[in-house]
C-alpha cells in the first residue's frame, strides 16, 4: 500500500492534504471531524487585525454613548479595554489541545508591530506553525512595488529572528515579479509558500446599486496559476511549497504534487462535500499511486517541475501557443472528456 507521509515546514504529516483556514476548524468538534476524516493538518481560521481594530472601535463607541450625561458623571461605565486577540487565541488553544494532527495558526495584519506582537502570542499559544497572509492592495499611485515588497521582506527577517516555530507565507499572485519576490522572502527566512491566496473582489448588486459581499467558493481548476509557479520554484528555493485555491479532486492533488508541491490545501471542496470527502480523495490518491507503482509521494513529487523537464519550455510560455499550433487536436481532445 502506498505511503502518503510527507514533511512540511519540518512537520511530519500523515498525508499531503491540509485543511486551509476556514470556519470548519473553528470549533473543537469541527477540528476533530477534520482529523477523523483524514486531514494531515489544519490551518485554524485567520486572525485579522482589521477585525480586532473594528471591534475595539465599536466597544469605544458603545461605552461613550452615555458619557457626560450630567454634571455629576463623566462616564456610566468603568474604564474598559478590548481584549484584542485573546478570545481568538483561547479558542485556538482549545482546538490544539483536542487534536493530534498539527495545527497551524493563520494571521493577517496591517502594521509591522502587530505582525510581531500577534505572531509571538500565537507561538506562545502552542501552535505548530504560522501562516502569514501577505496581501497588499495598492491604493496610492506614489508607492512603488519595491517599497511594498521591501516592507514584507523586513517583516519576514524580523519574525525569523523572534520566532522559534516555522512560518509560511500565503501570497497573492499580484506582484511585479512573483519569482523574485518569493526568492527574496525565501532568503529572508520563510519556511514555506502557499500559492496562491484567493482574494475576495468587489461585487455590485445592480438592483439595489450597492456593493455586496458574497460567500464565493473557489472553482475547480483555479489552482492552475499555482501549478505554473510551483513548477518553476521546485528545487530553486529552500522553502517548502503548498498549492491551493480550487483543489477539489485527487487528480488536482496529483497535479500539484507532480509539479513540485509538498502539500496542498483544501477548503471549498469540503464546504461542498462535507469534511468526510477528505477520506475519499486520500483513498483515490492511494489507488492511483498503487496503479502507477509508487510506494511514496517522494517518488513522483516534482517529476513534472521545470527543474526536472530539462528540455521543456512549458512553464515559460503562454499556453495559447499550443492552440495556435494544434487547434483541432486540442479542441477535439477536450470535447471528448
Amino acid at each position: 500500500m502506498a505511503n502518503l507521509n510527507v514533511e512540511f515546514m519540518g512537520l511530519k504529516l500523515r498525508n499531503p492534504i491540509i485543511v486551509g483556514a476556514c470556519t470548519l476548524s473553528a470549533t473543537v468538534e469541527g477540528a476533530r471531524e477534520l482529523e477523523r476524516a483524514g486531514a494531515g493538518a489544519i490551518v485554524y481560521k485567520s486572525l485579522f487585525e482589521e477585525q480586532i481594530q473594528m471591534e475595539r472601535a465599536q466597544l469605544d463607541d458603545e461605552l461613550d454613548l452615555y458619557t457626560e450625561r450630567n454634571a455629576e458623571m463623566t462616564s456610566l461605565f468603568p474604564t474598559l479595554e478590548h481584549a484584542g486577540p485573546t478570545a481568538h487565541i483561547l479558542k485556538l488553544i482549545d482546538v490544539k489541545k483536542n487534536v493530534s494532527i498539527p495545527v497551524i495558526a493563520s494571521l493577517n495584519c496591517i502594521y509591522d508591530v502587530t505582525w510581531f506582537d500577534y505572531a509571538k502570542q500565537l507561538e506562545d499559544a502552542g501552535v505548530d506553525a504560522l501562516e502569514l497572509n501577505f496581501y497588499s492592495m495598492p491604493t496610492s499611485m506614489e508607492k512603488t512595488a519595491t517599497e511594498i515588497e521591501e516592507e514584507k521582506v523586513k517583516i519576514v527577517k524580523t519574525l525569523k529572528k523572534r520566532l522559534k516555530i516555522p512560518f509560511s507565507i500565503k501570497l497573492s499572485p499580484y506582484y511585479t515579479n512573483t519569482m523574485n519576490f518569493v526568492n527574496r522572502l525565501d532568503e529572508a527566512g520563510a519556511s514555506a509558500f502557499v500559492l496562491f491566496n484567493r482574494l475576495f473582489q468587489p461585487e455590485i448588486d445592480i438592483q439595489t446599486e450597492k456593493h455586496v459581499t458574497n460567500f464565493n467558493l473557489s472553482n475547480q481548476g483555479d489552482f492552475k496559476l499555482g501549478i505554473r509557479y510551483v513548477g518553476l520554484l521546485h528545487k530553486k528555493i529552500s522553502a517548502n511549497l503548498c498549492g491551493t485555491n480550487g483543489i477539489y479532486t485527487f487528480e488536482d492533488v496529483v497535479q500539484m504534487l507532480l509539479c513540485g508541491a509538498d502539500v496542498v490545501q483544501m477548503v471549498s471542496a469540503l464546504y461542498k462535500n462535507t469534511p468526510d470527502y477528505i477520506a475519499q480523495v486520500l483513498s483515490e490518491l492511494e489507488n492511483w499511486m498503487d496503479e502507477k507503482g509508487y510506494k511514496s509521494i517522494e517518488e513522483f513529487r516534482g517529476k513534472l517541475s521545470d527543474s526536472e523537464l530539462k528540455t521543456s519550455d512549458i512553464y515559460y510560455r503562454a499556453q495559447y501557443l499550443d492552440y495556435i499550433l494544434h487547434p483541432e487536436e486540442i479542441i477535439n481532445k477536450n470535447l471528448m472528456r
